[in-house]
């Protein structure tokens, strides 16, 4: 069983010296390189900050020490010039109860925030003992989930859709935490930063944006990338959003740009944007050599507003230490490097078989649960179709849970209720707050059901990702990565969440309302993936799936919705049908007929007839498509030596070549013929009803298929 996510601990305030009894200024407009303003700070702040500042830049640089040894650190990004707003944002971040967003730059941000030199350099080396993932991901992306330190992707920006989802947790719970998304300024140029901008402005989230312009994306520069060198400004017309500038080099400035942007968003007026202007004083990363892009003189120009040689001018300006104490300051942060490094070297890398653990959280009923054996459909009692199967289902696990959501597009309008009518009822049942829409940014509702539930393991997440399959397409990159959450973060956090999708043709639906994308669903590691076609099965996968932890990706073939042969009574409440569990729909002999949605209807079909001719289909349903049941299906090829696959995604990639391949595999002598799959055309699914019918499955198909196989 792998392990229940830990509870926050308490706050690790040993990095963290805050001005004492000071309200300090307001933010202003910063002058581009002024001196440090220390008003508001005493002595014994502007000391510690100085000196967590320079631990920072010196663990930076102990960093590219590592690359240059070739003993760890592969992937190295530095910070200097972006220290003022790091450290600022370490400092205003309550360990243990706000929730913090990194980026890849941010290593002076999670040692401010409460990560330890010795953690940090784990990281670095990828050590198994790293607390932000074991090793599993990209060093110098710095984490600690026990502390609210979240774990995130390399993919730039897209950790601003999770922010936004856990602060709309934390508006829902009525808690007084805060979310704070760290980045660059060109990921604001993806569109789902925009999506996450624009949402948390709308819901008045308690969510801080915080932007680190140095003005490069690699070796793009700003000007190339936005119209607005000062990128906040591309947001000024974003209605219950404030809009901060500070000097990023400034730790004050800093700190003070951020008190105002907290106290706006947690007075519930809106979210708030925090632009710091920063230098990259190094290249990019290890990869990367600004000499090819920048002038030699503008980089000598930024050296010149190194912002640790300017904190180190202001302490003797002011007075406030003296040459040897400084150095004597200095040369204890060397010794706390060293130290740690000597404990973080020789400690264990990750054990090359563990990439085998946390790729799903364990699901609530096993393989071999037999609780649907107990199930037998009652005709006598009433027929539920497959569309108010799934119906009740959600509606029995939402008054189970109440910590169970649903969010997406139409499904919370006041008669509507669904495009479907799939959720009618339960905006009736359970009200606007649990059961919402959504915009149509279809990134965004997976983003940011993937933030909510870092709120509390218990809560469970059910979002309609796109109103069709079809327009899932936008959603693919937060699909990603909630995938690997649950391996990335060594089984710290689990995404808990159900995407339902309106899958599938036959209703004449053209090219953009006819798609199946089960095969690609299906080849993710890390998700669920099923696809129920009767409703006993919809009732029993849907109750599976959101009392299970994990991503599922429920498909719902939409021709099936009302079709009166998926129809079946209402199991009890202990039905439940375990994830990579095929049901044999009809006995045979002669050939193995798998199949699943839309097609085993067709499917069913298609064997009736065929026993007219006296072939005898053994005709399988697998239901659950990630994981399959190898078990069943290879128990029943070992009896028929024969098999066919049919669905009614494409053939080329399709999920049956898998099917096939894995029968092969693992079953070629008892195979009497090769394996056979039929399928849909490879080609778009065509308006006309015409084109429909000769593109999609079709039961002449199947029986000509199956006919091949048995007559080899």
């Amino acid at each position: 069983m792998p392990p229940k996510i830990q509870k926050p601990q308490k706050e690790n305030t040993t990095s963290k010296v805050l001005p004492k009894k000071s309200v300090p200024q307001k933010s202003k407009k910063p002058e581009p390189f002024s001196k440090f303003d220390t008003t508001g700070f005493d002595k014994e702040t502007v000391v510690a900050w100085y000196k967590l500042m320079h631990l920072g830049r010196r663990l930076d640089e102990k960093a590219a020490l590592y690359l240059k040894m070739a003993k760890g650190w592969s992937y190295h990004a530095p910070f200097a010039g972006h220290d003022g707003i790091q450290l600022a944002i370490g400092q205003i971040f309550r360990s243990g109860k706000d929730f913090l967003f990194p980026y890849y730059r941010d290593l002076m941000t999670c040692l401010s925030a409460g990560l330890t030199v010795e953690e940090i350099i784990l990281n670095g080396l990828s050590k198994d003992a790293d607390v932000a993932g074991g090793g599993r991901h990209m060093s110098n992306h710095f984490a600690k989930p026990s502390i609210r330190i979240q774990n995130g992707s390399s993919c730039t920006g897209n950790h601003s859709q999770h922010a936004a989802g856990t602060a709309r947790a934390i508006k829902k719970y009525k808690g007084d935490e805060v979310a704070i998304y760290s980045g660059g300024e060109s990921a604001c140029s993806e569109g789902y930063f925009y999506e996450a901008v624009n949402g948390a402005s709308r819901e008045k989230l308690p969510v801080i944006f915080v932007i680190q312009n140095n003005k490069y994306g690699i070796s793009v520069p700003v000007e190339e990338q936005t119209a607005n060198i000062r990128v906040s400004d591309n947001f000024v017309g974003f209605s219950n959003l404030k809009i901060i500038n500070c000097d990023g080099r400034d730790p004050f400035d800093s700190f003070r740009a951020l008190e105002e942007a907290k106290e706006y968003v947690l007075s519930g007026a809106g979210a708030a944007m925090v632009h710091a202007d920063c230098d990259r004083i190094g290249s990019h990363s290890n990869s990367d050599n600004q000499e090819l892009y920048r002038p030699k003189e503008v980089i000598e120009e930024m050296k010149s507003r190194d912002p640790l040689v300017r904190f180190r001018e202001l302490l003797l300006d002011k007075k406030l230490l003296k040459e040897e104490q400084i150095q004597e300051l200095e040369a204890e942060n060397q010794r706390l490097i060293f130290a740690a490094a000597d404990r973080v070297e020789p400690a264990a890398d990750p054990a090359p078989e563990s990439y085998k653990t946390f790729l799903l959280p364990e699901a609530v009923v096993s393989y071999d649960d037999d609780s649907e054996s107990r199930y037998t459909n009652d005709p006598s009692a009433p027929q539920l179709t497959f569309r108010e199967g799934i119906n009740l289902a959600m509606l029995q696990e939402f008054k189970r849970n109440p910590n169970t959501y649903l969010w997406g597009q139409d499904v919370a309008s006041v008669k509507k209720q669904g495009i479907f009518n799939v959720p009618k009822g339960l905006l009736d049942e359970f009200g606007n707050d649990r059961i919402f829409n959504a915009p149509i940014a279809e990134d965004y509702i997976v983003g940011t059901a993937n933030g909510f539930s870092r709120y509390s393991d218990d809560i469970r997440v059910v979002i309609e990702g796109a109103e069709f399959a079809d327009y899932f397409w936008p959603a693919m990159e937060q699909f990603i990565e909630c995938s690997h959450d649950f391996w990335r973060t060594k089984g710290q956090f689990s995404p808990n969440i159900v995407i339902r999708l309106a899958s599938g043709g036959y209703i004449q639906g053209g090219l953009y309302h006819s798609q199946n994308l089960d095969a690609v669903f299906s080849h993710i590691p890390g998700v669920r993936v099923v696809c129920p076609a009767f409703a006993d099965d919809a009732i029993g996968l849907m109750r599976n799936a959101i009392r299970s932890r994990g991503v599922t990706m429920y498909l719902e073939p939409k021709f099936l919705y009302n079709y009166r042969p998926t129809s079946a009574s209402e199991p009890g409440e202990d039905f439940i049908i375990p994830f990579g569990k095929a049901k044999i729909r009809r006995k045979g002999n002669d050939v193995t007929l798998i199949s699943y949605g839309n097609a085993i209807h067709i499917s069913l079909r298609a064997a009736e007839e065929l026993s007219k001719e006296g072939i005898s289909c053994e005709v399988i349903d697998l239901r659950s498509l990630a994981p399959w049941d190898t078990k069943t299906v290879f128990e029943s090829v070992k009896k028929t030596g024969r098999a066919v696959v049919a669905h009614e995604h494409y053939k080329t990639g399709g999920l049956g070549g898998e099917i096939a391949s894995t029968i092969s595999d693992e079953l070629f002598k008892y195979l009497d013929a090769p394996v056979g799959r039929v399928c849909s055309k490879d080609t778009p699914v065509g308006f006309a009803k015409s084109l429909e019918s000769a593109i999609l499955l079709n039961q002449a198909d199947i029986i000509e298929a199956v006919k091949k196989v048995v007559k080899y």
